[in-house]
């Protein structure tokens, strides 16, 4: 099992990244789990289509104790096993407190057991790096640590504090450093000021993302752009950035992994295999039984 945190500053595109990258995982025969680590609770709401996840502080503080593995997952599209952490009401509370909760109740009711994920994805707020948010980075829970910045200043300034963490982390045997994604934003000088960031912190830009369109058109319409258009440009960026991630991590491509021609015949029965998950989970959630293709909890 590998498991890759993603760090960025708000709005710099983390969670888009995460999904489409997740989304090019499953491609590839892998089972993804994607862990949305940040308060808004919307990391995984374009592979839900637009249907949000409950989160896992709020149904704890619910339920307690009798808080159950199937409340807590939902399967998004190309059977992307989706969660999320969620935080307090605004004002009150630690907002890191849900990501701690959240990584404590998928291991004690054995999430990664039941559903075997060949892949966590962690997508973590990277605007503050609190003894909360630097949890999947600790204890384990990570690998290594991917992050996400364009060229502009607050980006970079973000990226610099939560490349800072991790090194003072290194010599306790948590995450390293797996590199800089630079997710475009046309702004003057900006391949070289990441470059620039990746140097100063040992590391490299192991992949790019253009500034495109249709990333956007894409979350209108509810999807990832893995989804909506999946023979463009951009969604062969995302396949080749998922490629570079899991092999960093020393990952070794299934010898299966679908082809290009086979993934675009696949697309409309992926589809439908996301709507009969969702009629599944609808109606084990009323049976309290875990969720779609998994065995029912002892």
């Amino acid at each position: 099992m590998i498991k890759i945190a993603v760090y960025g500053k708000g709005g710099i595109g983390k969670s888009t990244t995460v999904s489409n990258v997740a989304v090019a995982l499953a491609e590839m025969g892998l089972t993804v789990m994607q862990i949305g680590c940040d308060p808004k609770a919307d990391s995984t709401i374009q592979l839900r289509h637009g249907e949000a996840v409950p989160t896992v502080l709020s149904l704890y503080n619910e339920k307690k104790q009798a808080l159950r593995l199937d409340d807590m997952i939902r399967i998004g599209y190309h059977h992307v096993i989706c969660v999320e952490a969620g935080g307090p009401t605004p004002g009150l509370g630690c907002a890191g407190r849900g990501i701690i909760t959240a990584l404590e109740k998928l291991k004690e009711t054995g999430a990664y057991e039941v559903y075997k994920p060949d892949v966590i994805l962690y997508d973590v707020l990277g605007d503050v790096v609190c003894g909360g948010f630097s949890m999947p980075m600790r204890n384990g829970y990570a690998d290594k640590v991917f992050i996400i910045t364009s060229g502009e200043n607050m980006a970079i300034h973000a990226a610099a504090n939560i490349a800072m963490a991790v090194e003072n982390f290194k010599n306790r045997g948590y995450a390293e450093l797996g590199g800089i994604i630079l997710n475009r934003r046309d702004v003057p000088r900006e391949a070289e000021k990441v470059a620039e960031l990746a140097d100063d912190f040992h590391t490299a830009v192991i992949g790019t993302l253009s500034h495109s369109e249709q990333v956007a058109l894409a979350e209108e319409q509810g999807m990832t752009l893995m989804e909506c258009y999946p023979d463009s440009a951009m969604a062969g960026e995302y396949r080749a950035l998922a490629k570079q991630m899991y092999t960093i991590c020393g990952g070794i491509l299934p010898e299966n992994a679908k082809s290009d021609m086979t993934k675009k015949k696949d697309t409309a029965e992926v589809q439908s295999g996301y709507e009969k998950n969702e009629a599944v989970s609808q109606k084990n959630q009323s049976e309290n039984t875990v969720d779609t293709v998994v065995q029912e909890e002892n």
